[in-house]
């Protein structure tokens, strides 16, 4: 609560700021709109010209329809000169409909348009920045607001056509009255200035709460979605969370009423005093209307046309006022989108850089220091840390939970750059390499991987998007995986969709989809594989299986990083790093770090000996599920 990015922006909603501002806000929506439709906004343009050309013309001839009416003559000498301007009155109300016609069905067509313009413009940049900015707690809350901006120039076009054709109709109106008595034209804006006022009063307390309360809003629909939620809906169940989560969305919502009551009590007392000063204004009008007419200033029919033009003006400029705020509010939330794109530029992944060698001997991480942006804890996530990854090798990183492991992947993945130290690539610094290139040379495979919403094909192709969905290479990934037997148990094997709540839609288990998420990494083709804890899931013969599978990988020259807490998996790798507290404790071969009498405070020894301690059976130590074939470690030794 309490959050804005706008520098000021509250204290330009006054009228005079929004007339010198309508130009650039006209003209920002006309360049959106002719990115979307160049043809669809000449349309609109057109019609609205000529709409106010026909209303312009439309009043001449209702002025020249009540001279002749009230002039002198019989009665059927008057209606007959007066059927020339009744046919003139009635050609241009067809014609102002016919093209307010036109005008709406172009402005139908701009809006979509331009609302996909905008999601795109902003879409395209934050699908490009950096992590960091989209774990940053503040692009996220200028994301959120500028989200509303997409919708907002969508509702621009709108706003914009009303505001041109209030305006068109408002100068056709002042010109007739200037022509009939330059009196009535003060007097037409005094009688809408007071609407005017009410109505910015009214949008600037509206916008100032929207950016007061968004993160209140935002909080408060989580909850509501976590009521519903298919992933949580069990435990909701189970552990009766339901009237908790009721409870508090309950409370934010009550909140957020009360906010809304607020507003509506500030703005029907503002609304009551607009009424008051309107309804004087309107009495002066009149009055002088009277007074011109009992001097005899202004003739019976020029007063009758002054009436409707000062009613036509009178509605339009209230129109043009109302449309012109609402046009400057919406503005503002594409201002939002604006600095969401300026910002996103800002923290693009770059474009270029160095290449990287085509043969990479080794990674190597040389004093790597590296602290979470926006964390509170001042103590690093890595310190000082020196790791060398060879090329076609496996090396595994181990460690209990918190000592740096997994950030280590990240910054060998090139999604973050250390604060201090380098990693290189061969001696290319990986800060200053072609990030693109460096990404294509990674597949990365997570406990924590995203579940794609579509279906079983897409879901492991998707890793290597680039690449047409050959069916022998997903066919060769999904056996590689044991992914090979989920698909073929599918309703509609690879085409069966995997997003349960939607039709056709099925759910498989969390082990059938970490065996996807491995199919995947493996049809990446990735020249380095990054496995963190990639067999939580899944059963023992099946874990054994795949981490057999990660060493052929290795035989065929690819290098792996593995990750796990389950260090009987990590006997035959060729380098073992143990982190602690984001420092290298020790490293070294399986065979070196049992060792009693090796160097180091043999953390890895310990820790690997209290998780076979679990496997003991009658005082000896049975082989781990997973190491079936394999000499388990003796405790004692």
């Amino acid at each position: 609560m309490g959050w804005n990015h706008h520098h000021g922006s509250f204290l330009e909603l006054g009228l005079r700021a929004m007339v010198l501002r309508m130009p650039r806000l006209i003209g920002s929506t006309i360049r959106l709109a002719r990115r979307a439709d160049r043809q669809a906004l000449l349309q609109v343009a057109a019609a609205e010209a000529g709409g106010g050309i026909a209303q312009a013309v439309g009043l001449v001839a209702v002025n020249r329809v009540l001279v002749q009416l009230l002039g002198h003559g019989e009665t059927t000498e008057r209606l007959t000169a007066a059927v020339p301007a009744l046919v003139a009155v009635a050609v241009t109300a067809v014609v102002g409909a016919l093209l307010k016609s036109v005008s709406t069905a172009g402005t139908g067509r701009l809006e979509p348009k331009v609302f996909r313009v905008a999601t795109e413009e902003y879409l395209e940049r934050v699908a490009r920045v950096e992590l960091a900015a989209v774990e940053d707690e503040e692009f996220h809350k200028l994301l959120d607001s500028a989200q509303w901006g997409a919708e907002s120039a969508r509702r621009m076009i709108r706003f914009c056509v009303s505001v041109i054709t209030a305006a068109i109709a408002l100068v056709a109106a002042a010109g007739v009255l200037t022509a009939l008595h330059p009196a009535l034209l003060p007097l037409l804006a005094m009688m809408t200035l007071p609407s005017a006022w009410s109505a910015l009063t009214i949008a600037r307390r509206r916008y100032v709460s929207f950016h007061t309360w968004v993160q209140h809003a935002r909080a408060g629909q989580l909850l509501g979605r976590l009521l519903i939620d298919v992933q949580a809906a069990p435990e909701v169940r189970v552990h009766n969370i339901g009237p908790f989560l009721l409870r508090h969305f309950r409370t934010m919502a009550e909140t957020g009423e009360r906010e809304q009551t607020r507003l509506a009590s500030l703005a029907a007392r503002t609304g009551l005093v607009a009424s008051g000063w309107t309804g004087l204004a309107t009495v002066a009008t009149y009055g002088v209307l009277g007074v011109l007419l009992w001097t005899g200033a202004m003739g019976l029919a020029v007063a009758g046309t002054a009436v409707i033009a000062i009613r036509t003006g009178s509605a339009n400029l209230e129109a043009l006022v109302v449309q012109l705020n609402y046009l400057y509010e919406e503005s503002l939330f594409v201002a939002d989108l604006g600095r969401l794109c300026q910002e996103a530029d800002r923290r693009l992944i770059p474009d270029t850089g160095r290449p990287l060698p085509r043969r990479v001997d080794a990674v190597r991480f040389e004093n790597v220091t590296f602290t979470y942006p926006g964390t509170t804890d001042s103590r690093p996530a890595l310190e000082e840390v020196s790791v060398t990854i060879p090329t076609g090798k496996v090396v595994a990183l181990v460690g209990n939970n918190g000592s740096g492991k997994s950030t280590l992947a990240k910054l060998l993945c090139g999604l973050y750059a250390p604060d201090a130290g380098r990693v290189l690539w061969d001696g290319v610094d990986a800060a200053e390499a072609d990030r693109a290139d460096l990404f294509d040379r990674v597949a990365v495979v997570t406990q924590d991987f995203y579940r794609w919403p579509f279906t079983a094909r897409i879901n492991v192709a998707i890793g290597r998007p680039e690449a047409p969905y050959d069916d022998d290479l997903l066919h060769a990934a999904a056996e590689y995986a044991g992914a090979d037997e989920t698909v073929s148990s599918l309703p509609r094997g690879w085409d069966t969709l995997l997003a349960r709540g939607y039709k056709g839609g099925h759910q498989i288990s969390g082990g059938q989809w970490q065996r996807l998420g491995i199919a995947r990494a493996r049809h990446r083709d990735a020249r380095i594989l990054v496995v963190d804890e990639p067999t939580s899931a899944l059963d023992a013969e099946a874990e054994q299986r795949v981490f057999d599978r990660i060493q052929g990988l290795a035989a065929e020259g690819r290098t792996i990083v593995l990750i796990t807490h389950r260090l009987h998996s990590v006997r035959h790798a060729d380098t073992i790093y143990v982190l602690e507290h984001g420092r290298v404790a020790e490293h070294g071969t399986f065979e070196e770090l049992m060792r009693p009498d090796a160097d180091g405070p043999g953390l890895f020894r310990r820790m690997y000996l209290v998780q076979a301690e679990q496997y003991r059976v009658d005082g000896r130590t049975a082989a781990l599920p997973a190491q079936q074939g394999h000499p388990a470690a003796d405790p004692r030794s």
